[in-house]
């Protein structure tokens, strides 16, 4: 099955649990405002609890599930059922992020089931040769991510960014490559998008700014214009 793919560069607004509620509402809103003035698409990965809300009232961004489970529909209590997710608006999925790991099995099964319900499946490894063998499985965007970076303010070099973009699109160049992990700055965003990532993203910095929209938006126009010069436009 042909993978499915968001025109790059992209980038994700990950809120975590740094907030809930109208407030992840209103970061939705700045989102779609800065994707709509930069043309830079948004994934936006909100509290599950806040997917129906933020779908209601934002439009137009790839909204992303922090999780699911790999689970059919009937058991499960406490589980995190995909055609619930679906339901709720989203348009894909984070798998394996390093805050919410999933075994080997797990992950397979849970991006086979995105797949079956026409979710895009985000697979989130820690390393190079955790994204290559990852790769395998398909999945329509790999976040590599070191984990001893995440939240530092620390990006991942130059070089890591090209052997592992690289390394990846050897296995299946149809997989987008979002390169995250320590993006604090404009300057940060440029550098990742230049180096050849499909996609970057950002968490802590943008929601623990003076002003998270600004930050947003500088942040887009830095990927946009990183994408315009890598590619010559």
């Amino acid at each position: 099955m042909k993978n499915m793919k968001i025109k790059p560069p992209f980038f994700e607004v990950g809120p975590k649990a740094y907030f809930c509620g109208e407030r992840a509402v209103e970061l939705g809103r700045e989102a779609q405002a800065a994707s709509e003035e930069t043309g830079v698409s948004v994934i936006y990965t909100p509290q599950l609890t806040d997917l129906a809300l933020v779908s209601r009232e934002v439009k137009g961004l790839y909204l992303c599930a922090q999780h699911m489970d790999p689970i059919p529909m009937g058991k499960g209590q406490g589980s995190i059922l995909p055609e619930a997710v679906k339901a709720a608006g989203a348009r894909c999925v984070m798998l394996n992020h390093a805050e919410r790991p999933m075994t080997l099995e797990n992950l397979c099964k849970a991006v086979g089931r995105a797949r079956e319900i026409g979710l895009m499946s985000v697979v989130c490894a820690s390393s190079c040769a955790e994204a290559a063998m990852l790769a395998e499985l398909n999945p329509d965007i790999l976040v590599v991510e070191p984990t001893e970076l995440i939240g530092t303010g620390v990006t991942s070099d130059v070089e890591l960014v090209r052997a592992s973009t690289e390394a990846v699109k050897r296995v299946n160049p149809e997989i987008q490559v979002l390169q995250g992990a320590g993006i604090s700055t404009p300057e940060d965003v440029y550098r990742t998008i230049f180096a050849g990532a499909d996609a970057t993203g950002s968490s802590s910095a943008i929601c623990k700014a003076e002003d998270p929209a600004k930050m947003l938006r500088e942040m887009l126009l830095a990927a946009q214009q990183a994408y315009r010069d890598r590619c010559g436009a």
